[in-house]
């Protein structure tokens, strides 16, 4: 008989100003990673995502995606991908990837999750130090937002 898996549901956003995207260097995970964490009881993935990036970061974001309804039905935001990622044996996250677009202001640290942050162009991603993983779509999150802005 095979070892369960626990799995929680996670969202990430890749933030985007100035073709950069935003990294913070993760005290307990030791990497440098986009803003995230877990989705609350009850919560939208797309509400957590930004909750995630105020918490950590201070910055208020756009997310890039249509939000609509139809009739009674509302339509979310398409995450730019879901991951699925090994966190510990047996336990697994599900990552819903959303990009974002900075608004106002200038990041700040919070402590309590990281030592430090820095705005990363998509040629600064190809730093060894970046996962392979985050290297991808960093560079996708700054192209979106790219486009978005040209469109």
């Amino acid at each position: 008989m095979s070892a369960s898996i626990t799995r929680d549901f996670t969202a990430t956003t890749f933030v985007v100003r100035e073709d950069c995207t935003l990294l913070l260097w993760h005290n307990k995970i030791e990497a440098w990673l986009p803003p995230g964490g877990h989705i609350h009881t009850d919560e939208l993935p797309e509400t957590a995502a930004l909750r995630e990036v105020l918490e950590e970061t201070g910055l208020e974001v756009e997310l890039l995606g249509e939000q609509e309804s139809w009739g009674q039905v509302q339509v979310l935001r398409t995450p730019a991908c879901i991951l699925l990622e090994n966190i510990s044996p047996g336990h697994q996250h599900i990552d819903l990837i959303y990009f974002a677009r900075a608004k106002e202001g200038e990041p700040r640290i919070n402590t309590q999750e990281s030592a430090a942050l820095r705005w990363y162009t998509a040629a600064e991603l190809e730093n060894p130090e970046i996962a392979p993983d985050i290297r991808v779509l960093g560079c996708r999150a700054i192209a979106a937002v790219a486009r978005q802005t040209r469109g």
